[in-house]
């Protein structure tokens, strides 16, 4: 019986070897191992590609939120909007500026944001939204900037899964006032490690996060802010840099493979198998495909993903717990109950295999062993 891995980097990492190793000599026979010209190319770079001006190149996708909203302006006493099914990196970087997230429900269809339930929570004292571009998909952009401007509020988007994702003729990172991505090694654009950046078009936030990242130092041994040591080493942003111009056919890969999920899936709607909706065509990147197991299916999402594992078909649950129900922040006062679908999502979805260099083959297997667990 093959194996059909859940992530397999192989196909796009192996015919960039050369490229990777020149980029460890390079470093290493320069000894520029931090904020130096690398890192500054992938930041230019990676920020016009994502339709903005400048790019700050941070240690992690948590701090990049974290950095980018305090460079924003939030702080304690601010409230910040994020959706309650997301990763829980988006609420640590709200928290760690010392503002509250404030939590809401999400689309039970996509998954993302529901807008109409994040203008229900509005306060005096609501200062942003954080839009969680979840899966590849990225929130309904119109509707998204109708909602900030109308209400004065900062958008800051969580775009750790939607490197160049795109709907409404908008790509993600460039519709609020900063961004905030993921480098992890997964992720469709991914580095040998952690790393994120934000990008922004406003000078004086670029300005302030590379100050933040760097020990709150604008020259050396000169502080002027409190800061931290957060830095994109110029090694990972080489990777980076080389592996960038290749994002959007890989991109395009993704969304060509959820098509042959989509379709080998959409009879099996009757039997209680629904992958969630892409509102956006080919603008979603697919960094997960998830698929919901209702409750009139033969079997339950754990049951059908026993008998996946089984036939070494591997997957996962993007997320099992949300965030208002982990342990470690019940203190924020929310109970079960509180986000009906997102609590519910999390006990129905279920990603499958998905990354450039999954064959229709392997693709068509994992749609079989479905079926089978549905019909037979």
């Amino acid at each position: 019986m093959s194996s059909i891995p859940f992530v397999d980097l192989s196909f796009q990492h192996q015919p960039l070897e050369a490229e990777f190793e020149q980029c460890f000599k390079t470093v290493m026979a320069q000894g520029t191992f931090i904020l130096k010209a690398d890192l500054a190319a992938f930041e230019m770079a990676f920020a016009t590609a994502s339709g903005s001006v400048h790019g700050v190149g941070v240690a992690s996708g948590t701090d990049a939120i974290a950095l980018g909203l305090r460079a924003c302006g939030i702080g304690p006493g601010d409230e910040v909007l994020a959706p309650a099914n997301t990763f829980i990196a988006t609420l640590i970087g709200i928290l760690r500026t010392g503002a509250t997230p404030v939590l809401v429900d999400c689309d039970p269809d996509t998954a993302l944001i529901d807008l109409d339930a994040a203008a229900a929570a509005i306060t005096p004292r609501t200062a942003a939204i954080v839009p969680v571009h979840l899966y590849g998909q990225m929130v309904d952009p119109d509707a998204l900037c109708t909602l900030a401007t109308a209400h004065h509020l900062l958008l800051f988007e969580d775009a750790a899964q939607a490197h160049l994702a795109q709907r409404g003729g908008r790509t993600a990172g460039s519709l609020g006032t900063a961004a905030a991505y993921s480098f992890y090694p997964s992720k469709n654009l991914g580095c040998f490690g952690d790393g994120g950046m934000v990008i922004t078009a406003d000078d004086a936030i670029a300005r302030t996060v590379r100050t933040y990242r760097n020990y709150g130092a604008a020259e050396k041994y000169v502080h002027s802010d409190w800061g931290t040591n957060s830095r994109l080493d110029n090694l990972q942003a080489a990777i980076l840099n080389q592996k960038l111009p290749h994002l959007k056919d890989w991109n395009a890969v993704r969304n060509k493979i959820a098509q042959q999920y989509d379709h080998g899936l959409a009879p099996l709607a009757a039997h209680g198998i629904r992958p969630l909706v892409n509102a956006s065509g080919a603008g979603h990147i697919y960094h997960l495909y998830v698929i919901r197991v209702d409750a009139t299916a033969r079997v339950n999402r754990d049951q059908l993903r026993d008998r996946l594992t089984a036939q070494g078909i591997q997957t996962g649950i993007h997320y099992p717990i949300p965030c208002h129900l982990q342990p470690a922040y019940h203190p924020l006062g929310y109970q079960a109950g509180n986000f009906p679908h997102a609590e519910h999502l999390a006990q129905s979805i279920l990603s499958l295999p998905m990354y450039p260099g999954l064959t229709p083959a392997q693709i068509q297997t994992v749609i079989t062993a479905i079926q089978t667990a549905v019909t037979a």
